[in-house]
């Protein structure tokens, strides 16, 4: 009864459906505000959530309609699943063993692959350009990802987030170390949310709506909820693993500070989209290889070297 309550209501789909809502008007208001515009009222992301809900499905007549039926789902439970493995408001998380964060970071890959496989199965040109711009994109910025949270955890000396958020709330100073590593999964997390300047899957004046060209109603809706969990999720890795601070200080207090703690990183992100303008795809993928790849490596060294010199 338990692990169903953690599943379907909290830290699980209820509680990323509310709060990613939340974020998405969170986001859409900072980004309004940067650009002098108004921006939505409070009640909008839920009332496209059920304009889109209520309309009707079309499924193209080429398209294979159980992979067009199935990708919304897979996508939606990869992102809940993944919550369950990231403390939140105690260094400990509901599920954990040595290794989850390779877990983690395998969930949080497969929204991305089923963008691609949803895309690639509806038949259109422009869903399957939108598909293949996603896979690409997701092998540029992966790497880099990969790296940037891979050196905290050497640091650490665990593979478990459970494990890296005990390290570094007991010794909360190491955060500092980190900080090359904080900013390259900024900018890597605006790839893997598809945001500016890494939307090219769905760049609007170019190819319609990418690899969702071809979804309505209710598929389009679970698309898009899993995107906002998806941002949650993303960010409460970022939180955990970058952002140690007053964890094990209560449930109440942690739990508004990984609030906040979500909230500081979307407003990252939002300022980030409202600075830069679109790249194209070779650029993003260049600049993935050429400086995020790099700098994370050398922070990876970075923490090598602390690892070896500072802590004994």
């Amino acid at each position: 009864m338990k692990a169903l309550f953690n599943i379907f209501i909290f830290p699980g789909f209820l509680f990323l459906f509310v709060f990613g809502l939340s974020a998405q008007f969170f986001d859409r208001r900072i980004y309004a505000r940067l650009q002098n515009r108004q921006g939505p009222p409070w009640f909008q992301p839920l009332a496209d959530f059920i304009k889109l809900v209520s309309k009707e499905e079309i499924i193209p007549e080429e398209a294979n309609p159980n992979m067009f039926k199935a990708m919304p789902v897979i996508a939606l439970t990869a992102v809940v699943t993944s919550i369950l493995y990231i403390p939140m408001w105690s260094p400990k998380a509901l599920s954990y063993f040595n290794g989850d964060l390779v877990v983690v970071l395998y969930l949080l890959t497969i929204p991305t692959l089923t963008f691609f496989l949803g895309g690639w199965y509806s038949t259109s040109l422009y869903s399957k350009i939108g598909a293949v711009r996603a896979l690409t994109q997701l092998f540029a910025y992966e790497v880099p990802l990969l790296m940037s949270i891979l050196a905290p955890a050497l640091l650490a000396n665990t593979w478990s987030l459970t494990g890296m958020a005990t390290f570094y709330s007991a010794h909360p100073g190491y955060w500092l170390f980190n900080m090359l590593g904080f900013a390259i999964a900024i900018v890597t997390l605006l790839g893997k949310l598809e945001k500016v300047p890494f939307d090219i899957p769905e760049a609007e004046t170019e190819i319609v709506a990418g690899m969702f060209t071809e979804y309505s109603g209710r598929f389009m809706a679970l698309f898009k909820l899993s995107i906002d969990m998806e941002t949650i999720v993303a960010a409460s890795l970022l939180a955990a693993v970058y952002l140690p601070f007053w964890i094990g200080n209560g449930p109440a207090i942690g739990f508004i500070v990984y609030l906040l703690k979500v909230l500081f990183i979307i407003a990252l992100l939002s300022l980030s989209r409202t600075v830069f303008a679109r790249l194209r795809i070779d650029q993003m993928v260049s600049f993935c290889w050429k400086f995020l790849a790099p700098l994370a490596f050398a922070q990876i060294l970075f923490n090598l070297a602390v690892k070896g010199f500072i802590i004994k």
